[in-house]
Order: structure tokens, then C-alpha cells, then sequence
């Protein structure tokens, strides 16, 4: 499992469109060398299962003649990986080298010759020089998502030495080089045979790629890959689409990816980049949903606040309001009435947002009752962390401008109504939007796969995500 998470990685197919990413993934040589170290144990675990099956023979053997001989019951005993190696072949993928691994085994041996003369007992098999390579191929199913298979397979075993135990030594002896070389061929045989098995073994867990990603009720994010993985002779380089959409309703937004590109980093197994078109699409897709809105009542101000949200407090600076209304408590809404633009800049993320404020009287019987409409234009400024396998993040306010758009109570001066808004701003709507923001979206992930010694850098147009990787078994 461990080997065909990590190898899942490198192993997705390209897609139909070539576009821009907005997500790019890396995998260096660190990266590597991690699948590389978790490979060998789950191959060699893969060995140790090596069912080898009762074969017999017969040989002339002077000065007796014709001895036939069978093997059964044979065990592997002892399997030793000491040398492998994952290498990346640019242009077509993974290759995978095993060399000098040791295999030992015992079993049963039986014997009959001149007729009527029968021998047995038990045998020691010591296999050496075991050399397995293979190329690791990839193709799409009809899911989309990767199968991977082996291709020109090669095993070699340079020595196999047997130690029979019991029966007549001087018979066995004479006739023991012919059944070493017949073990070292049924041995090259099952080598191959087996790695495909383990190669195989591989998707059911490409599978668990989270091609399409559910982030809450109003969204998804797709992962798919948009242009083949560029293999270099350092890293595997993948371009994931990274685009968000309403659930159920893949609208493309009104602006395309930009390209980018990844710096050269080597201190982490993994580096993900992500755009600034899919933090845009993300907005795009909220504020197509709806989901840019919120109501403000009384009862969400703190109890502490000198203002509150009824025609009194309001009347202080707009007179015609506790004239007209008198003893009402209000509602605010707060809406988008654009896709809020969002920049990234070294160090900096920045949210420039164009909302509109309705403000209602409150009637007795519940009706709502608009008193004006303000222009809200804002900006904020995102700090970005990962949390778990998710990218999560929170938003504090910089400034905001404020111009009247429709007024139902009269002339009045907006410039007012500045610190009233402000607050509101500030201990309702960004405390509600940051809870949402905690919750994250999902990055791309395989498996039970752990990020750790995470690091996040805001570079120009995209974030840069370093990391090293665990996967569970």
C-alpha cells in the first residue's frame, strides 16, 4: 500500500483539454527516495508470500542411471532486499531496480532409482544475486483515474545452492547441481509474475484520488490532470486543473488560469502550487451560489456595544429614521453584488470585495420595511494555513469606503454611518466568514496520506505549499 500511494503520484493520466493549471504538484528526488524506502518493504513482504509448487524430474546420474527426484512443501524461510533503486525515465515513467537480494527457502525431497530404491528428506535452498527490473506504465480507466501496470520485466538469479539434509549424501551430491539449476529457473519465473501482481495491487488505491472533491453544500473542487506529468531526470512535475464549481454544475468562470511557475526547491519530498485562479473560481463560485450574503440582527452585536441596530441608535445620525419608525429594531443585509477579486502578492494575499448594505426597519407584524441602501467597497488582507489536508485561512479588514446608493429616508450623510458599519464589519461579518474559512477546501490527496514539516509561501500569483509526506497502512 505504502508503494502504490506514493507511486500514484506520478502514475495520472493526461487529460483531454491542455490548458493552464491552476495546481501544480512536484515530486523530487527526497520525494523519491521515501517511496523507494517504503516500496521495498511492501514488495518484500510481497516475497516472503512466493508460492513455489512441487515439481519433479528425472536425471541420468552415473554410474546408477535414471534418478527421479520431486521437491514439495516448499517455504520461503528469509527474503533480504539490500540493494533498489527508483529511477524516473524522462518521457516514459517509473523504473524499478532490484539488485543482489537474497532469498532463502526449505522444503521436501524424495528420490527413487534403480526401481526399486527409495530416499528422502528435507533441503536448504539459498537463492543469491536476485536482479528485478521493470518499468512501472500508466493508462486512464473508464473513470478517468490512473491504472498502472509493469512493462519489459527482467529477473536474473545469478546463484542458487542447495543443502540437502538426510537420505544417502553421496546419491544427492551427484545429482544436486542439475536440481539447483531446475529451483533458479521455477525462481526467475515467479519474479516477474509477482511484481505485476504487487504493481497491481496499486489501484484500488488510485481510486481513492480525489479526482472531484466536495468542499461544503455550495462547492466542489476538480482535480483532474490537464496535460501529462513532465518526468525530468529530478522530480515528477503534475498539472491538476484546481478549479472550484457549484456542486452538480460545472460553470466555467469569466477568467482562465495564467501560468506559473514552481522555483526550484529540493528540501521537501512534495511542493504543491496553487493559483490565484483557483482561490478566484472559489469566489466566483460563492458569490454565483448566493452563498456572499448574510443577514445582521441585534442579537448578533455583542451585549456590550453602545450601538445597536434599531431606529434609535440610527435616528442619532439619520433624525428622519426615529421620526418616521419609532421604537424599531433593524436588519441589515449584507451581500456581494460582484465576484470579490482576490491577489496574491509576496507576502500578501489581498480580497477586494463590492458588497451592497440594505438596511430595514423592522414592522410589528415582522414586515421588513427598506430605510437605504449603501455602497460598500472593502478590502481585507488573508494569512493561508494548512490544516490537516485542507488549506484554511482568515481575514482581517483594512479599509472600507462607503457611498449611499438609494435612500428611502431622505438626504443624509453617509461619512455618518462610517464607524457604525466598521464595527459591524468587524465583530460580525468577519468573525462569520473567518469560522467558514477555518473549515478549509481540500487539497489534492491519495490514500491515507499525511502532510508534515509543512511550510506555506505566498509568492506572486500563486502560494507555494513545501511538505513531506507520511502514508498509513
Amino acid at each position: 500500500m505504502f508503494f502504490s500511494c506514493w507511486l500514484a503520484l506520478g502514475a495520472l493520466i493526461p487529460a483531454t483539454l491542455s490548458i493552464n493549471p491552476g495546481v501544480k504538484i512536484e515530486l523530487t528526488r527526497k520525494g523519491l527516495e521515501y517511496g523507494r524506502q517504503l516500496g521495498m518493504v511492501s514488495i518484500q513482504r510481497k516475497l516472503k508470500t512466493i508460492k513455489i509448487p512441487d515439481f519433479s524430474g528425472s536425471q541420468s546420474v552415473a554410474p546408477i542411471g535414471k534418478v527421479q527426484y520431486s521437491l514439495s512443501n516448499m517455504q520461503i524461510d528469509n527474503v533480504q532486499l539490500p540493494q533498489s533503486a527508483l529511477d524516473l525515465v524522462p518521457g516514459s515513467g517509473v523504473r524499478l531496480s532490484i539488485s543482489n537480494a537474497f532469498i532463502s527457502l526449505h522444503g521436501n525431497w524424495r528420490v527413487k532409482y534403480l526401481k526399486i530404491i527409495k530416499d528422502s528428506g528435507t533441503f536448504d535452498l539459498k537463492v543469491s544475486g536476485l536482479s528485478i527490473t521493470t518499468t512501472i506504465a500508466t493508462k486512464t480507466d473508464e473513470t478517468g483515474r490512473p491504472v498502472v501496470s509493469t512493462v519489459n520485466c527482467s529477473a536474473t538469479v545469478n546463484s542458487a545452492t542447495i543443502k540437502f539434509h538426510h537420505g544417502a549424501s553421496w546419491l544427492y551430491n551427484l545429482f544436486k547441481k542439475f536440481v539447483s539449476k531446475a529451483l533458479r529457473q521455477a525462481m526467475e519465473k515467479k519474479m516477474c509474475p509477482l511484481v505485476a501482481n504487487a504493481v497491481n495491487d496499486m489501484n484500488p488505491y488510485l481510486k481513492t484520488l480525489n479526482v472531484v472533491a466536495k468542499v461544503d453544500q455550495y462547492a466542489e473542487i476538480e482535480y483532474s490532470m490537464v496535460s501529462s506529468p513532465t518526468i525530468a531526470n529530478s522530480s515528477v512535475d503534475l498539472s491538476l486543473k484546481g478549479e472550484f464549481y457549484n456542486i452538480g454544475k460545472h460553470q466555467e468562470p469569466p477568467f482562465s488560469p495564467t501560468a506559473f511557475s514552481m522555483p526550484p526547491e529540493v528540501n521537501n519530498m512534495l511542493y504543491i502550487g496553487l493559483s490565484a485562479f483557483t482561490t478566484n473560481s472559489a469566489a466566483f463560485v460563492y458569490n454565483k451560489a448566493g452563498a456572499l450574503s448574510l443577514y445582521i440582527t441585534d442579537d448578533m452585536l455583542p451585549k456590550s456595544s453602545p450601538i445597536r441596530l434599531n431606529t434609535r441608535t440610527f435616528g442619532v445620525v439619520i433624525p428622519q429614521i426615529a421620526k418616521l419608525f419609532p421604537g424599531l429594531m433593524m436588519k441589515l443585509l449584507v451581500k456581494t453584488v460582484k465576484t470579490p477579486v482576490i491577489t496574491f502578492e509576496p507576502s500578501n494575499v489581498t480580497v477586494q470585495a463590492t458588497a451592497s448594505v440594505t438596511a430595514y426597519a423592522i414592522q410589528s407584524n415582522g414586515t421588513l420595511t427598506p430605510l437605504f441602501v449603501l455602497n460598500l467597497d472593502a478590502s481585507v488582507s488573508a494569512q493561508v494555513f494548512v490544516s490537516g489536508m485542507r488549506l484554511a485561512g482568515a481575514v482581517t479588514l483594512n479599509n472600507m469606503e462607503l457611498t449611499l446608493g438609494t435612500s428611502y429616508v431622505g438626504e443624509f450623510q453617509v461619512k455618518a454611518l462610517h464607524s457604525i458599519f466598521q464595527m459591524v464589519l468587524k465583530v460580525v461579518v468577519i468573525p462569520k466568514l473567518n469560522a467558514q474559512l477555518a473549515k478549509g477546501y481540500p487539497l489534492p490527496t491519495l490514500g491515507k496520506m499525511k502532510l508534515v514539516n509543512t511550510q506555506l509561501q505566498v509568492l506572486k500569483d500563486y502560494m507555494l505549499i513545501g511538505t513531506d509526506v507520511q502514508f498509513k497502512d
